[in-house]
């Protein structure tokens, strides 16, 4: 029983390090129209803009504010150079435009920082242990359920209950009245981008101390975040939040429990091959289930 509260909780951290990730995505994709495959890359930068800076300043805290600035800042000149010519054009451009920046950047980081990857540790202060109930949780991962139940929360302020939130619900449900209205789309856009463009960057420091940070990081979790996006319905925040948290949960579990689960009808070695690759199936499945049963979604955005 221990062994599954323990779990649980993994995957409530990973599913809301995947929030993160595509509350920011779904933001871009779903108010922008724009197919970011770069969003991953982002990710990354947030992992490299922080082992830097936290080796730079000492500090993890101040670290991370820096490169949290890093990354917006690098969001906005990303949309303004290189994003902005592909607004009104097919997908299949946003696609081949944003492979790009993932080549991009994967050879600007083996520039700059080289091909072996950095380490960023665990803040000396969050290196402990906390009793939960009988269960000794590293501290540090509660660290990141709190920051990220946090964003969740700063999220659903800013655009349920702000001006801001109402442009970037007007441009989510009609983007070409919203226009006629008066509101400057592209100023919009900027700041949905650069808001989508930190978030990234925030999961990608706050991963960092548990991976390592290298070339090419953000891809295979970019993955999982438009598994998330799908799932949830593309451009809901809510639907982001509950469908990454659904989604850690099944992985982290799956990963978990069905090699023992296995072994109850097959041989060791049978399950212990199978095993893996039925867990990478389970979330795949679980979006085959919702796409046949809510085409648009869990929690689908008005007007879309």
């Amino acid at each position: 029983m221990l062994l599954l509260v323990e779990q649980c909780l993994n995957g409530l951290q990973f599913g809301l390090l995947l929030f993160l990730l595509a509350a920011g995505l779904t933001l871009v994709f779903g108010i922008m129209d724009l197919v970011n495959l770069a969003h991953g890359s982002l990710y990354m930068m947030g992992a490299y803009f922080a082992a830097t800076f936290v080796a730079w300043t000492g500090n993890f805290f101040a670290g991370a504010f820096l490169a949290l600035a890093a990354t917006l800042l690098l969001g906005i000149v990303l949309e303004m150079l290189a994003l902005r010519p592909l607004y009104g054009r097919d997908h299949l451009d946003h696609v081949l435009g944003t492979f790009g920046l993932i080549l991009f950047f994967n050879e600007l980081v083996r520039l700059v920082w080289g091909p072996a990857g950095l380490s960023l540790p665990v803040p000396s202060a969050l290196n402990t242990a906390v009793d939960i109930f009988g269960i000794y949780y590293p501290a540090y991962r509660l660290l990141i359920i709190l920051v990220s139940l946090l964003v969740a929360l700063f999220l659903y302020v800013v655009v349920m209950r702000t001006r801001l939130g109402m442009l970037i619900r007007a441009g989510a449900s009609n983007r070409e009245m919203a226009g006629a209205l008066g509101v400057d789309i592209k100023l919009l856009f900027t700041l949905v981008f650069a808001l989508g463009a930190a978030l990234a960057g925030l999961a990608g420091l706050m991963h960092a101390p548990i991976l390592t940070v290298q070339i090419g990081m953000g891809e295979n979790i970019l993955i999982l975040a438009f598994v998330v996006i799908v799932i949830g319905g593309i451009g809901s925040i809510r639907g982001a939040f509950v469908a990454a948290v659904f989604v850690g949960v099944v992985d982290t579990l799956g990963r978990a429990f069905l090699p023992d689960l296995l072994r109850l009808a097959l041989s060791s070695t049978a399950a212990s091959t199978l095993a893996p690759a039925l867990s990478s199936m389970l979330i795949y499945l679980l979006m085959a289930i919702v796409l046949a049963l809510r085409p648009q979604g869990l929690f689908p955005v008005a007007g879309r």
